[in-house]
């Protein structure tokens, strides 16, 4: 091997931890709050392109699996390209993707075009564990833990922003919900041009030889392998197993109990107090898992999850409904948290970056599975679905005996 082929590949002057946080987290806060209009507003959005109320449900949970199952077979090689070719480009083709996906939403005159743009989402994905993989290279050993707690906060928080912005704008009269997604799209593209012209990145290892076929089938292995890191990501995804199975129908539990003018405010309100909760819930999680364990407060934010689904189904008024979304929104960040703790915790550093690369994975695969479950339950009443997610959630609370105490390597 040649001394330039075992040289570190250096590009232009990186960019510090604190200006890679800084970007990477109002990437993660737009794209969050672009796509909660996805998510908070497709009920609405279907009867703006032509399907029948009748079929709003199922198309709801269709929909909401188109967002995610086009791009999974591309989920192992992003972490790849990303190290062959640069952290930093694979990162800003998401925001570009988005770009054209709201695009198509914003244009979209039926629900096969709206289809057709949520397909292109599979080319998006797999930005989240590239980011946070170029942050931990960056950043110092003492700032690891503040940095990447710090990052967990911003999907939430555009989680937040996102419907209640979004819902005020469309109640007012600003913008409809078409207008809503080309805003996005500008948002996204604005997002991308962020990336490319101000984050640098540091040095990087010379990628691995081989195929990008071989080398992403040798991270799944290497992700997949070992007792405790397949049982932290089979926790992860019954627990968003469970919640992907209501999520996508929780707006028209808003739409049961407060039809008419200003039911995209209201959607925006519930929705984003829950988000906004969860955001602020997340730092203060890490430290109680710090204190107590990630494994018991894991636990609990999945007990927390089903007692929160099985409100939501009882909830006889849009008070008891927010506080009910607010808890399940707190159970989802603390849940995260936790996931990403244990596995900074528990994965050897040989591994560790093979896996942060595919920590999504799971929510990828229980999106699909959950939202076509739903779509299924939903026509037996929106009650059982809520109670089928509620009892799926405590399996997963049950999964995380099977952790140990102290993560082991």
């Amino acid at each position: 091997m040649s001394v330039e082929a075992a040289t570190p590949r250096a590009t232009r002057r990186a960019s510090g931890w604190i200006a890679l946080l800084v970007l990477f987290g109002i990437t993660s806060t737009i794209e969050a709050g672009s796509v909660s209009h996805v998510f908070r507003f497709m009920p609405l959005y279907l009867a703006t392109v032509h399907v029948p109320p009748a079929e709003v449900p199922a198309w709801t949970g269709y929909l909401n699996a188109a967002f995610f199952l086009f791009g999974l077979p591309l989920v192992p090689f992003w972490g790849v390209w990303a190290e062959r070719y640069g952290r930093i480009p694979i990162i800003a083709r998401s925001a570009f993707v988005e770009m054209v996906v709201f695009t198509v939403l914003w244009l979209a005159q039926n629900r096969w075009e709206a289809a057709f743009g949520l397909l292109l989402v599979g080319f998006q994905l797999g930005n989240t564990g590239v980011m946070l993989t170029a942050l931990r290279a960056a950043t110092p050993p003492g700032r690891v833990g503040l940095a990447i707690s710090l990052f967990g906060v911003t999907p939430s928080l555009g989680f937040a922003l996102g419907p209640t912005a979004g819902g005020w704008l469309v109640d007012h009269g600003i913008a409809n919900l078409h207008t809503l997604f080309a805003l996005d799209a500008v948002l996204s593209l604005g997002a991308g041009l962020m990336l490319l012209v101000f984050a640098r990145e540091g040095p990087r290892p010379p990628a691995p030889p081989g195929s990008a076929a071989r080398l992403a089938l040798g991270a799944l292995r290497t992700a997949l392998t070992g007792r405790v890191t397949l049982i932290i990501f089979g926790v992860f995804a019954l627990a968003y197993f469970a919640q992907q199975i209501a999520n996508p129908f929780l707006p028209l539990l808003v739409i049961r109990l407060y039809g008419g003018p200003g039911v995209a405010g209201q959607i925006g309100i519930v929705f984003g107090a829950s988000a906004l909760l969860g955001a602020l819930l997340s730092p203060l999680a890490g430290a109680a898992g710090d204190r107590f364990g990630f494994r018991p407060i894991l636990a609990g934010a999945c007990v927390l999850a089903a007692v929160s689904l099985g409100a939501l189904a009882l909830a006889p008024n849009l008070v008891l409904l927010t506080v009910s979304a607010v808890g399940l929104g707190a159970a989802a960040a603390t849940a995260i948290s936790m996931v990403f703790a244990l596995l900074a915790t528990s994965v050897p550093e040989e591994r560790r970056a093979t896996t942060l690369n595919l920590v999504l994975l799971p929510i990828y695969f229980s999106s699909v599975a959950g939202a076509i479950v739903g779509a299924l339950l939903v026509r037996d009443g929106l009650n059982t679905l809520l109670f089928t997610a509620a009892a799926i959630s405590l399996v997963g609370a049950l999964l995380t005996t099977r952790l140990p105490s102290v993560a082991r390597r």
